[in-house]
């Protein structure tokens, strides 16, 4: 009886260990690439030096330190306020239901390194031509969380991205030049796509709604965002929601590349 004790302890220890690294490699994919992934870093060193003192015996400093931890929780959860919304949409979007939805989740276990079959020449010479003729666009391409709850407000269809199939979805007389288009798997999936707007302050006054519907929707979800501006011609792209600076198109597809890595 106590040798099988000894085994499901056993297994429930392994099983503690399994659930939080999975965990811990859930909240890494969602602070990294932000600049939340040197508070997530600091908070780690923190608990375990925490636990060491605990394990050395050394009572009165780790007594502050964990006093620290649990004070300091209420302050954590409102400077990751962002990244817990995007693990509960992540949770919430998942559709267990769907078998290749669910593994999708858990292709950490598999080889990373696998690049998606997004287009992305074809992505970059289109904002370049939309760019030189200032017309304004903005693509959402869907990484690991689920953009059905904003493909639902706009039209569904299923074409394959070209720079033509773009360059017309955005023509200033076109019907469906106005919203987003939302990219999946090299398939544009919905066009005149409503986006949840930020309220970040921070944004520059001379960006405007296409811009902050673009951080919206990466605030969010994973997703990432390109905008090509109406009034300057600019093109902008935007992750985590913040806007990632570069220095060329080449630097640009480079960057997009390495970010649709799955």
């Amino acid at each position: 009886m106590d040798f099988l004790n000894f085994i499901d302890f056993k297994i429930t220890d392994v099983l503690d260990i399994v659930l939080v690294a999975v965990l811990l490699y859930y909240i890494y994919k969602l602070v990294r690439g932000s600049v939340a992934i040197n508070i997530f870093i600091g908070i780690v060193i923190v608990w375990a030096f925490w636990k060491l003192t605990e394990l050395l015996g050394m009572e009165m400093i780790s007594s502050m330190v964990g006093a620290f931890m649990q004070v300091g929780l209420i302050a954590l959860i409102i400077v990751f306020q962002q990244e817990i919304r995007k693990f509960l949409l992540m949770i919430g979007s998942t559709n267990f239901a769907n078998k290749r939805n669910f593994i999708k989740h858990f292709k950490f276990l598999k080889q990373e390194g696998i690049v998606t079959n997004v287009d992305v020449d074809a992505i970059l010479k289109a904002c370049e031509k939309m760019a030189n003729t200032k017309t304004g666009a903005i693509l959402v391409i869907e990484r690991n969380n689920s953009l059905d709850f904003i493909k639902n407000t706009g039209d569904r269809m299923n074409i394959e991205v070209t720079q033509p199939i773009l360059e017309s979805i955005f023509y200033k007389n076109s019907p469906l030049h106005d919203g987003a288009a939302v990219i999946v798997n090299n398939y544009i999936v919905a066009t005149r796509v409503i986006l949840p707007v930020s309220n970040e302050r921070n944004i520059p006054l001379r960006f405007g709604l296409r811009h902050r519907a673009a951080v919206g929707i990466t605030e969010k979800t994973d997703a990432l965002s390109i905008v090509v501006s109406e009034e300057t011609g600019l093109i902008s792209y935007i992750k985590n929601g913040e806007f990632v600076l570069y220095d060329s198109i080449t630097h640009l597809g480079n960057m997009l590349k390495q970010d649709l890595i799955q």
